[in-house]
């Protein structure tokens, strides 16, 4: 019987959606579940909101975050034009570079001079 009812506990357990990790800090950098790097826009100036819409979030795919995560210590949430719940550190929205191929690929850094590796 008590086999019968770990099953089933392990069963009920297992139906649960898989929950996102929020970004982390890894090598001195911000990075998202998938150890992809995240970066910052300096024209992200207006406090909560994101200045990367359209053709600019194509190219830099916002770090959205799912309904279950929570926010903790600097890390934060925007809410984005579309209504989306956008990643933020210390108040700045958090975006990939889709030309980013690998994780540790830096390559959005210094693009047009205004978009740099987010960094604790």
């Amino acid at each position: 019987m008590s086999r019968t009812l770990m099953m089933l506990a392990l069963g009920a357990v297992a139906s649960f959606p898989a929950l996102a990790e929020p970004p982390e800090v890894m090598q001195g950098k911000l990075v998202d579940e998938h150890k992809m790097t995240l970066y910052v826009f300096d024209k992200d100036t207006a406090a909560g909101k994101s200045a990367c819409n359209g053709t600019c979030a194509t190219n830099w795919p916002p770090a959205l975050a799912d309904s279950y995560d929570k926010a903790s210590g600097d890390w934060s949430f925007i809410t984005r034009d579309d209504g989306k719940r956008q990643w933020a550190y210390k108040g700045h929205p958090l975006y990939r570079w889709s030309k980013d191929q690998k994780p540790g690929d830096t390559t959005g850094d210094g693009v047009i001079g205004a978009w740099h590796v987010a960094r604790p």
